[in-house]
């Protein structure tokens, strides 16, 4: 989280919003552990991650709704072994996500 404060704080002085979207639970490769962060404004701008790449883009757009409609969401992302490559989940990884607005 403390590689995340400087981008946090400047947002906030920006008085924006933001969604926090937290790795809750990994199976098989993951390319991210559990308690990985990933931080998105109402602009869609973000800052850590919690998949190395993979998915980022889907977890930016869910954060993006949680930060309109106030509704956590619980993400899970998998695939298959032989799809596991084309989007970075090396054999058959699965993670899930939890996506909330930071309220401070």
């Amino acid at each position: 989280m403390r590689e995340l404060l400087s981008d946090l704080q400047s947002w906030r002085g920006r008085g924006e919003a933001i969604a926090l979207a937290t790795v809750v639970k990994t199976w098989g490769s993951s390319p991210r552990p559990a308690g990985a962060k990933m931080a998105v404004n109402e602009r869609g701008e973000m800052t850590g991650s919690v998949s190395g790449g993979c998915v980022e883009n889907a977890v930016i757009e869910e954060a993006r709704n949680v930060l309109k409609t106030g509704q956590a969401k619980l993400l899970v992302f998998g695939v298959a072994d032989e799809q596991a490559w084309e989007v970075g989940l090396a054999c058959g990884g699965t993670i899930e996500v939890f996506v909330e607005k930071l309220e401070c």
